[in-house]
């Protein structure tokens, strides 16, 4: 597994994704896992790939699910630990596996699926604001789910869409906000709940890792009047379920693919 984050300049990014792996290897020590970073941060994918290519340490993954039928020889299993899909997994990780498929064209690659959307993401996000003092589904609370937005409008309405479900587990209301790229904003999103009479505001943090933009959404809910906002997911349990479960569900469409 080579698990592909976005990267960031602040080094608990960096520190939480590896965390997050060592909670993913917890529960499949058969599985060589490695991270990369799109940005910011190295190794790359790209290095990660050359490497395991050059060296044949991608016949570990013959050793997964299925009572140890694995992929093919030489196969990796590519993972986006992103919440969306926008334009890093539509546009940049499939280039990045473009240009090693010409370098290596005996590795297989396998591309997982984004982590989000999935109901385990809505039940780390819950688990972060009970760390916050929040009772998920408290009806006299009104929660914003903020994510970092993007310029892909679908990654957004795919947050609104969940904001708009989530709205339904019992809360006050439920309403999406966007750290850039989108609106509303965090602080907008916060005082216009508290207008229209929420007796307590909460925000809900959907990033992966701290960093820049988790830092910028914490002071600005704050700011506008919000009671609590969570931690970031980080190595939830419920974030190293989800990964292993793309992995197999990665697994499982290359053998039915095979299998004609």
């Amino acid at each position: 597994m080579v698990a592909v984050a976005h990267g960031s300049r602040d080094p608990r990014a960096a520190a939480t994704v590896a965390a997050l792996l060592d909670a993913v290897r917890a529960r499949r020590p058969d599985v060589p896992a490695h991270a990369a970073f799109l940005d910011h941060a190295p190794p790359t994918p790209a290095q990660v790939l050359d490497g395991l290519a050059r060296n044949g340490r991608s016949s570990g993954a013959r050793r997964s699910v299925g009572g140890g039928r694995g992929l093919e020889d030489g196969a990796v299993v590519v993972l986006p630990l992103l919440l969306t899909a926008a334009y890093h997994s539509k546009t940049d990780i499939p280039g990045v596996l473009n240009r090693v498929r010409a370098l290596h064209p005996r590795l297989r690659l396998r591309t997982a699926a984004t982590l989000g959307p999935h109901p385990l993401l809505m039940d780390a996000l819950e688990r972060r604001l009970r760390d916050a003092g929040v009772e998920p589904g408290d009806p006299d609370t009104a929660v914003v789910l903020v994510s970092a937005g993007s310029s892909d409008a679908s990654a957004n309405a795919t947050i609104a869409r969940l904001a708009r479900d989530w709205r339904a587990r019992g809360w006050r209301d439920a309403v999406p906000a966007y750290a850039s790229a989108a609106g509303p904003k965090p602080g907008e999103a916060v005082a216009a709940l508290r207008e229209a009479g929420a007796p307590r505001v909460a925000v809900a943090s959907y990033f992966l890792a701290p960093g820049y933009f988790a830092d910028k959404v914490r002071a600005e809910a704050l700011a506008a009047g919000a009671d609590a906002v969570s931690p970031v997911l980080g190595a939830a349990p419920e974030v190293a379920e989800l990964i292993v479960h793309r992995y197999d569900e990665a697994l499982e469409s290359a053998r039915r693919a095979a299998a004609g």
